[in-house]
């Protein structure tokens, strides 16, 4: 998958429980015709392939198969290549989610250890004053998971756990995962459809 100069958002998915949320964002986003720059840790392949069973013996032959016939551009970045485009800040993106966020992937962007892709691309959002936005997927929390989550937020990225609601009265599993993709495109002003508001 080649690179292009377009602007989009960097999606990362790591190796947290809920590897649905980050393909389903990224579906989303692509079916909205956004150009979307998906980085996966080593873990995360490894959870696509246990939750999702995905076969990541070929990692791009895959993600080609699972994204194709959508209006959207889909460009792959493996996690290693710190000299990709989007470790640079004069790249410019909308904006990046990782979803879901592992904590040990928290603690390295609360504490500023970008000695990966995944990293790096968080702490060019943050130094570049660009939307980061983290969903966490980890219970229960101890007080260091907590520490990290709040410094982030007094930084300015939005923290949006991954917590569907049940107000709207969700029917399948699909639902659940859409309500948390939906917040997730609500905190960028992105129209969507995918659960039924309050008081709607």
């Amino acid at each position: 998958m080649s690179i292009s100069g377009s602007k989009g958002f960097v999606v990362g998915i790591t190796g947290a429980s809920g590897a649905i949320y980050g393909v389903r964002l990224a579906e989303t986003l692509l079916s909205l015709g956004r150009t979307v720059h998906l980085v996966i840790s080593n873990a995360g392949w490894r959870v696509l392939k246990e939750e999702l069973g995905w076969n990541v013996s070929d990692r791009e032959g895959v993600l080609n198969e699972q994204f194709r016939g959508r209006p959207g551009s889909l460009f792959y970045h493996p996690v290693a290549d710190i000299g990709a485009s989007i470790a640079s800040g004069s790249f410019r993106t909308e904006g990046m989610i990782i979803m879901p966020c592992s904590m040990g992937t928290l603690s390295a962007v609360a504490n500023g250890s970008s000695d990966n892709l995944m990293t790096r691309a968080a702490d060019v959002m943050m130094k570049e004053g660009r939307p980061l936005v983290l969903v966490p997927r980890e219970t229960p929390l101890h007080a260091i998971h907590l520490e990290n989550m709040l410094k982030l937020s007094r930084l300015g990225v939005r923290i949006i756990p991954a917590m569907p609601a049940f107000y709207f009265g969700p029917q399948s599993m699909d639902d659940l995962i859409n309500f948390m993709v939906g917040k997730v495109l609500d905190s960028f002003g992105i129209d969507h459809d995918l659960f039924r508001r309050w008081g709607e």
